[in-house]
């Protein structure tokens, strides 16, 4: 774990927690010369291959430019971990929102539901496609501008289209598609 006050790479101050997961920390920190936040996603090397998923991941993610989904803007190694520096997204998961407020207006999920809706078409129309694979109100990020940003793409993988199964199941129970856990067949934009 990073120690709050730590400068990493000689340029990001790390502030404070904003989130754990199973397989990392998620860190607010600072670029005092750019006087810009950004979120650094700790990851620890201690299994080979969450490591190896984690690379994967920020290969994918390196390559994506779109409104609706954070980019990676430097990725640190070190002998213990590695540190993926990435847009810091403002905001409340609707995870959060839906357990304080509850049911949200209609027009409001309507508008989120488009950008969600364009932000799984770029993905599927990558060369490879990627399949995000765990749609879900805590992977939605809403911005103080109303916008949404889709995050967390763990569970993310490019479609092959000679491969019969997916390699592994992945996703949340009650929110990945049946078809994540059948031995059988391989995820495809459909799942999404």
């Amino acid at each position: 774990m990073l120690e709050i006050g730590t400068v990493i790479d000689g340029k990001y101050k790390i502030l404070h927690v904003i989130g754990r997961g199973g397989m990392s920390i998620v860190y607010l920190a600072m670029n005092e010369r750019a006087n810009r936040q950004w979120a650094v996603k700790e990851i620890l090397k201690s299994d080979a291959y969450d490591l190896y998923a984690n690379k994967k991941e920020i290969e994918m993610m390196k390559r994506l430019d779109h409104p609706h989904l954070p980019s990676i803007i430097d990725v640190i190694e070190s002998k213990h971990a590695l540190l993926i520096v990435m847009d810091y997204i403002e905001g409340r998961s609707l995870q959060a929102i839906l357990q304080e407020q509850g049911a949200l207006p209609q027009e409001e999920v309507l508008k989120w539901a488009v950008q969600l809706s364009d932000t799984l078409s770029y993905l599927h129309t990558r060369k490879p496609p990627i399949i995000y694979r765990d749609m879900k109100p805590s992977n939605v990020m809403l911005k103080p501008d109303g916008n949404v940003m889709l995050i967390d793409f763990g569970a993310a993988r490019e479609y092959q289209p000679r491969k019969e199964k997916d390699t592994i199941s992945l996703g949340t129970r009650g929110y990945a598609a049946p078809e994540q856990y059948e031995k059988e067949g391989q995820s495809d934009a459909r799942t999404d």
